[in-house]
């Protein structure tokens, strides 16, 4: 910071030695007063041009910082709206992956379960072929859930595997009235007593099973 450089009056006695010899009263005072008037302007100029040294040099460097951090701020405003105007497209095609993902995800379980269920059917039809008297099993389960009825107990079966029931297991086949369908797939029947009518096939109970396989698959959370 430049110094103020004060300015002084000279002494009064300097002034009057300075009077022209000879000179009267007025003419003394006038020029006094006119050396006065002109350093006082003088004093003011000086210290005038002081005070602006000294503004500039202390006001160039803090309008140049602040400059200079107002324009980092306005870069770096200008920045992230420029970097979130170039990710939106950017997360719309992340957000449709994971859409995608889980698409894909579901539609795996999906075909899983039907996989399942496929092999399911093909072993049930095995055994049944081999063993046509576990339908009886399924029709005892049925009879159990059902209301006590005095009314006859009437067995549709296909009519297929009605014969081979008669044929294996004829005391059995007795207990009740066994009645062929043809509607009824292999390993299909219905059990029916008085106004009670319940399927005791095997695909009732497939289809039930294969229900909670896929709602446990779709409520598991993903692996990462």
């Amino acid at each position: 910071m430049k110094p103020f450089r004060s300015f002084h009056f000279p002494p009064l006695h300097q002034v009057s030695k300075a009077r022209p010899a000879g000179s009267d009263g007025v003419g003394s005072t006038e020029e006094w007063q006119s050396a006065l008037a002109d350093g006082y302007r003088q004093g003011q100029r000086e210290g005038y041009e002081a005070g602006l040294d000294q503004g500039r040099a202390e006001g160039y460097p803090r309008g140049e910082a602040e400059g200079r951090e107002r324009g980092m701020e306005e870069g770096r405003a200008s920045a992230l709206a420029r970097f979130d105007e170039l990710a939106r497209p950017v997360d719309a095609i992340l957000e449709s992956l994971g859409q995608l993902k889980a698409d894909l995800r579901a539609a795996q379980r999906n075909e899983v379960v039907e996989l399942v269920g496929k092999i399911a059917r093909q072993v049930i039809r095995a055994e049944l072929a081999l063993q046509p008297v576990q339908l009886l099993a399924l029709v005892e389960e049925a009879l159990a859930v059902m209301p006590p009825s005095r009314d006859e107990v009437e067995v549709f079966m296909n009519p297929e595997e009605l014969r081979r029931v008669q044929e294996l297991d004829p005391k059995r086949a007795r207990a009740w009235t066994l009645l062929p369908d043809p509607a009824l797939e292999p390993g299909e029947c219905r059990v029916r007593s008085g106004d009670n009518e319940v399927d005791a096939g095997c695909q009732g109970r497939l289809k039930a099973v294969m229900e909670q396989v896929h709602d446990q698959l779709m409520t598991e959370e993903p692996t990462p």
